[in-house]
């Protein structure tokens, strides 16, 4: 190993011996059995753990990082145990990290004195700050919080938005829409509607149309047939999140206005004329 690389793991390697110890246990193995998987000695493991051989090889400390499907960056720089089951969960799921939404990247995220999830608020007034900082654990530390006893957030990560305008309706404009981070994007399904973080646009709350194996993209409607279906590239989303409930300080719109229950009993009455004179 070059003089270059070891300096450049020395500096970093804040959490790995914790780490290894960490994911061994919580995968109930012994140094014997994991040693023999890896391909090392348990001797060369324990060291590890102990951290009493700091220079680890490149070959060993990517064995370590792929048999627990953990990033590198993650095994040395964060301390695992600290993180709830979600994360890990997150940090381990599946082998193509850009469509299920990991893009390489932890999502940013709080949790309570007792590491629960917490649910953080994105109001009208943080959507701009919350598009460049959306991975930041500082930035999202500075969002309102709270918690809901109703929802299980062991393994689950709610967020909830703020969203503006009537392309939603009869959702209301200014209400607050609860949603469910979604980790596999190849999971979206047509029609249902999610919070979407977009490079271009922002925060968008759409019904979406799952296409991304077909044609890379997802399918964008609203609620309100005004507007147009739109398309947006995967390769321009960041985040998705699945609709779960919304609160408004507005009664929904209704659905029959005045001129079109005037019009139904107009028909009726030529209905009702109708049948007399027959």
């Amino acid at each position: 190993m070059s003089i270059e690389s070891s300096i450049k793991i020395k500096s970093t390697k804040l959490f790995l011996a914790g780490n290894i110890k960490f994911l061994r246990n919580r995968k109930n193995r012994s140094q014997e059995e994991l040693a023999a998987e890896l391909g090392m000695s348990r001797v060369k493991l324990n060291s590890y753990e102990n951290g009493i051989r700091s220079n680890l090889p490149p070959e060993d400390l990517i064995k370590v990082a792929e048999y627990f499907s953990i990033s590198v960056d993650a095994l040395l720089k964060h301390d695992l145990s600290k993180m709830s089951a979600l994360k890990l969960k997150e940090l381990q799921a599946g082998n193509d990290v850009y469509v299920s939404g990991a893009q390489l990247r932890v999502l940013a995220t709080t949790v309570d004195k007792h590491n629960r999830e917490n649910i953080e608020v994105v109001s009208l007034k943080a959507k701009a700050g919350y598009q460049l900082g959306f991975f930041d654990p500082e930035y999202i530390e500075t969002l309102p919080r709270f918690q809901m006893p109703v929802l299980t957030t062991e393994y689950r990560k709610y967020r909830m938005f703020q969203i503006d305008g009537d392309s939603m309706l009869p959702i209301p404009d200014k209400s607050y829409v609860l949603a469910e981070y979604v980790e596999n994007w190849y999971e979206i399904k047509d029609e249902l509607a999610y919070v979407i973080l977009t490079k271009n646009d922002g925060i968008v709350f759409k019904l979406a149309f799952n296409e991304i194996k077909a044609k890379q993209r997802l399918m964008l409607r609203s609620l309100n047939p005004i507007y147009q279906d739109y398309s947006v590239k995967i390769g321009e989303v960041q985040e998705i999140w699945k609709f779960v409930s919304y609160i408004s300080t507005q009664l929904p719109e209704g659905g029959l206005t005045r001129e079109r229950i005037a019009h139904i009993l107009q028909e009726v009455q030529s209905v009702v004329v109708q049948l007399k004179n027959n």
